[in-house]
């Protein structure tokens, strides 16, 4: 099985809950063992006994502890009887040491039969195997949750990773078009128009791989970085392209994933404007709606039939859609309708949000 490399901070927290966990629990043992010797009618000096005890337990755990970090990891064949006979070893080393503190100071504590020898190794296997689950059961916690914070990160590269994906996924219709628009204003000596072109292009271009998926930018921002792609287009298809933007001014502010509204208008621009000889108009209107962004990108082309009916249409809509769910789940909405007169109209209801994606 492949491991996943962990942060070292990460790794070094069972040591740093370990001793904790360790001193607090072994005084709790020496507070309770010498309350009970009180409550027995033993003189205050058998503190000095409850005390060793505990510290022959805090010293037998310790090393105890060191057999059990060199078994972790190991299959359960091999850890499993490896543990219990440490196990084993440590009830007998502590058992020994309990008995030999206890008769050493109290005379009348001592034991002339196997079955005391054997109560006092039944107590201490209680206490040990108590000790060693909640050993494991820690370590096995924190393994457990090492693993899912380490789960989630790597769910949110791939996360992050499908975004940009998504997002750097330029139709090459788009460049070959572009291109192909430079070269046609090259060879008819339309310099000037041809190096507007390039340079919105590159313009465009820049923005585009610069801009990060992952974040989010204002509506104004995201209208600016339309106009770089509109310029492109205007110069491809000059007073056919019409384009209106009617965004309140409530929604400026908004947050919306960067890049979204390219897609659209360039499936506009494909199925309304270069299909008509006369042109297109597109708009894009932005209302809120209480606590959501209202956004619609309309077109007075064919409609939505003509644009499914082509190859890869979709293309567009269902990487916007894609993209959309990613970031916001179930809170959000893409919609295509025909309008009453002629076109298309794409719907985006977005959580409204002014300090980042929702």
């Amino acid at each position: 099985m492949n491991t996943i490399a962990l942060p070292t901070t990460s790794q070094s927290e069972p040591r740093h809950l370990f001793w904790p966990l360790q001193i607090g629990g072994w005084c709790g043992y020496f507070v309770l063992n010498f309350l009970v010797a009180m409550g027995d009618g033993r003189p205050l000096n058998y503190a000095l006994v409850s005390l060793s005890v505990a510290l022959c337990g805090f010293a037998t755990t310790s090393v105890l502890r060191l057999g059990y970090r060199r078994l972790w990891g190991k299959p359960p064949r091999v850890m499993v009887p490896a543990a219990a006979l440490m196990l084993v070893l440590a009830t007998v080393v502590h058992m020994k040491l309990h008995v030999i503190i206890t008769f050493s100071h109290c005379k009348d504590c001592q034991i002339h039969s196997v079955f005391g020898y054997l109560w006092y190794f039944a107590s201490a296997l209680y206490l040990l195997l108590s000790w060693s689950g909640l050993y494991f059961g820690i370590r096995l916690a924190q393994q457990l949750q090492q693993q899912k914070e380490a789960a989630l990160r790597t769910a949110n590269a791939a996360h992050a990773a499908q975004l940009k994906m998504l997002r750097y996924q330029l139709n090459p219709h788009f460049l070959f078009n572009t291109l192909n628009a430079i070269s046609t204003l090259v060879l008819d000596n339309r310099r000037d128009a041809a190096y507007r072109m390039i340079c919105s292009l590159s313009s465009f271009l820049r923005h585009s791989l610069e801009s990060d998926p992952e974040q989010s930018v204002t509506l104004a921002q995201e209208v600016e970085a339309l106009e770089l792609y509109l310029g492109i287009e205007r110069v491809r298809f000059g007073e056919r392209l019409s384009v209106v933007v009617d965004i309140d001014p409530d929604t400026r502010a908004a947050r919306v994933p960067s890049l979204i509204l390219q897609p659209l208008v360039e499936n506009a621009i494909k199925y309304a404007v270069s299909t008509s000889e006369a042109g297109g108009r597109i708009e894009l209107v932005a209302r809120r709606d209480g606590d959501m962004l209202d956004l619609h990108l309309r077109d007075d082309g064919p409609g939505i039939a003509m644009a499914t009916a082509a190859s890869g249409a979709g293309v567009g809509l269902a990487n916007t859609r894609e993209r959309l769910r990613l970031i916001y789940g179930e809170r959000q909405h893409v919609g295509i309708t025909n309008r009453e007169t002629s076109g298309a109209d794409v719907h985006l209801r977005l959580p409204f949000a002014t300090n980042g994606v929702a």
